[in-house]
């Protein structure tokens, strides 16, 4: 595992940082990560979510709307990585429109999945095995995206999923990553994390939609299974 990474693992546990190696650049920027959820998709398209299930009108809007928000802070992005899913990458490429034509490099590492949760009822309904290997995808996602910035400040993109972004918010925040279930996020939300340059995490915010008028902003719905599926504002 790198070093970084290591240093991470270890800051969150509160034990020692292991030492930086002679070889190594020290680790001296503070990196800043914002996670961008997709906009509003065709859920009824039966096709592969890599060729269909397309953004709507209304999620189209929601990314430029989230992307205006964006080059509004006047803040230099290094990088737009995105999830290859389609209504990930169309949502990056607004929102990359945006911030003058940033290009989204594009990682199935980002695309949705469902990690393991302390919901029983959820766990019941995944494939065998479906579970471990999104938590294993997300943690080479973590160890990949979230450490120092080497050699200054660094200031970066992640359009992905709702999934994604609460695993990832539970581990910045050392939670148990079988609570992410217990967040919900909106379509187009935006949530900041940052590393410091000595592993330390904190989250800036999380699930921010003031960009979004209150007719946008789009949560997944809370029901038990089986029930209605109401489309909550």
């Amino acid at each position: 595992m790198p070093i970084a990474a290591l240093s991470l693992v270890a800051a969150l546990a509160g034990a020692p940082l292991p030492p930086v190696q002679a070889d190594d650049p020290a680790p001296n920027g503070v990196r800043t990560l914002y996670l961008i959820r997709h906009g509003a998709y065709d859920e009824d398209d039966p096709r592969d979510p890599e060729v269909g299930r397309a953004l709507t009108a209304e999620g189209r809007e929601q990314a430029r709307l989230a992307g205006v928000r964006l080059a509004a802070l006047g803040t230099r992005f290094d990088a737009l990585h995105a999830s290859t899913m389609t209504r990930a990458r169309q949502s990056a490429e607004i929102i990359g429109a945006a911030l003058g034509g940033m290009t989204p490099q594009l990682s199935r590492d980002l695309c949705e999945c469902t990690p393991p949760t302390n919901r029983a009822d959820v766990m019941a309904r995944q494939s065998a095995g479906g579970p471990d290997s999104c938590r294993q995808t997300l943690e080479r996602v973590w160890a990949r995206y979230f450490r120092p910035s080497p050699a200054r400040d660094s200031t970066e993109l992640i359009v992905c999923h709702g999934n994604v972004t609460r695993y990832l918010v539970a581990r910045a925040l050392g939670l148990d990553p079988t609570l992410w279930l217990n967040m919900t996020i909106a379509n187009c939300s935006i949530s900041v994390i940052q590393v410091r340059a000595d592993g330390r995490v904190r989250l800036v915010s999380f699930d921010d939609v003031g960009h979004l008028p209150p007719t946008m902003q789009i949560y997944p719905p809370w029901r038990t299974d089986p029930g209605p599926k109401p489309k909550a504002k």
